[in-house]
């Protein structure tokens, strides 16, 4: 019935989130709110890292893409969980170096990495810096040399493989913002200057084909073309590749129509290919680097909405409008991305109303689901956005000045704040 194992009807009718009624936590907290089951988190955590260890022999890393969801919480739990981190900022690395997460776990990602954030990578010994430019990897090595360090680094490459995803999210073909390409022959030059460049290390390579993929073949097609060129470089550069990141971009459940493979499959069917590529090319099998994001937190999530307003427009259609939006809430807006929203104290009944959700900013095109099933809903009742844990809170701002929602962490029947809920002082704090 649900996007997650950790969602349930109570006795009462109410959607419960790692055991907590929603209405309840509204009662308690306000709306909106973000709930996240912390259970379940873990649970996805651990079948990663459990892959990892039965598939590679434990020969990998699996690193949390933070941009996700990050958070100094998230930060904890992925260091109790002995997994990795993906960042992509210099607010995230201070985020995980403030939770006290391992920095010798760290990757560090970015297409346009400042100074200021390098040098924070090299001083706070980030274990790896994703290079995505001959620029970045000019100035990283001066950086080094400042510092007398040496930068160990992987190059981010593109793999010339479409993942049939949203256009916006594709990351792996050619026309890319990201990394270097292969049919130009601008990765192998990299390489060259990479392996030549002093107070560099490279370690390793990372590709990324794009994300929200249920089709388990281009995984396996991005990791033959990655031991391809290990071996390419290995034959003509005659350098060893250790390491080899396969990034992120499983997909998960946003409607209950939606059908991803089971994480275990997408890990065991890529490990076959590349042991196989790499019996098969004569290059030492590298350790394994994987950066899930949204399959660690996107399911375990629940945006709980206070319905204001409901506004029939007759034989076009009606209008629900709660008090978030856009701005808890983007993806919609970027991606029409699908969603699965019900009425949370009427979740024992059925949905039969179709609706427009509506947000609170001053915009026209603040929806956050169009022609949604849900149950009859009024003025007052609570609204639920089902699998809003990744990219949700990661992406909210202050348009209209409007306060982010306070995110809690739900676990079997208690809950907890991990964000607060913005101020107007909050928002004016950096006003002068």
């Amino acid at each position: 019935m649900f996007v997650s194992d950790g969602l349930g009807v109570n006795e009462s009718g109410h959607l419960t989130v790692g055991g907590c009624d929603t209405v309840s936590l509204a009662k308690k907290y306000g709306t909106p709110y973000i709930c996240y089951d912390e259970d379940m988190i873990r649970k996805n955590c651990r079948e990663f890292v459990k892959s990892m260890e039965e598939d590679y022999d434990g020969n990998g890393l699996v690193c949390y893409a933070s941009k996700a969801f990050s958070c100094l919480e998230m930060c904890r739990i992925c260091k109790e969980e002995k997994m990795g981190l993906d960042v992509v900022s210099g607010g995230e690395i201070f985020t995980a170096v403030k939770a006290g997460f391992p920095s010798e776990r760290i990757c560090f990602h970015g297409n346009n990495k400042t100074d200021d954030e390098l040098t924070m990578a090299l001083d706070n010994n980030v274990g790896r810096i994703v290079v995505d430019n001959v620029e970045e990897l000019k100035r990283l090595s001066t950086l080094a040399s400042k510092t007398g360090k040496v930068a160990k680094i992987m190059l981010r490459i593109k793999p010339g493989i479409d993942a049939h995803t949203h256009s916006f999210i594709r990351t792996g073909q050619i026309d890319s913002k990201f990394g270097f390409a292969l049919e130009t022959g601008e990765a192998m030059a990299a390489v060259k200057l990479a392996v030549e460049t002093d107070s560099i290390d490279l370690c390793g390579l990372h590709c990324h084909i794009g994300s929200q993929i249920f089709d388990i073949a281009p995984f396996e097609l991005a990791a033959k073309v990655m031991i391809d060129f290990i071996s390419e470089i290995k034959e003509t550069v005659g350098y060893e590749i250790r390491e080899l990141n396969l990034g992120g971009g499983f997909g998960i459940k946003y409607l209950e129509s939606d059908t991803p493979k089971p994480f275990s499959e997408y890990m065991k069917r890529v490990s076959v290919v590349v042991k196989e590529e790499a019996e098969k090319k004569n290059v030492k099998l590298p350790f394994i680097l994987i950066e899930p994001g949204r399959s660690v937190v996107g399911a375990e999530g629940v945006t709980v909405y206070t319905v204001g307003a409901v506004k029939h427009i007759p034989n076009i259609r009606t209008y629900v409008s709660v008090d978030g939006g856009m701005t808890d809430n983007p993806r919609y807006i970027l991606y029409q991305s699908d969603y699965d929203v019900m009425c949370a104290n009427k979740a024992n009944e059925p949905k039969t109303e179709k609706v427009t959700v509506a947000g609170k900013c001053c915009e026209s095109g603040d929806l956050i689901q169009e022609n949604a099933p849900i149950q009859k809903v009024e003025a007052g009742d609570l609204l639920a956005v089902l699998s809003t844990g990744a990219y949700n809170y990661s992406m909210a701002s202050n348009y209209n000045r409007i306060p982010r929602p306070i995110v809690v962490m739900a676990k079997d029947g208690d809950s907890r704040v991990i964000i607060r809920r913005e101020t107007y002082e909050d928002i004016t704090r950096n006003d002068v």
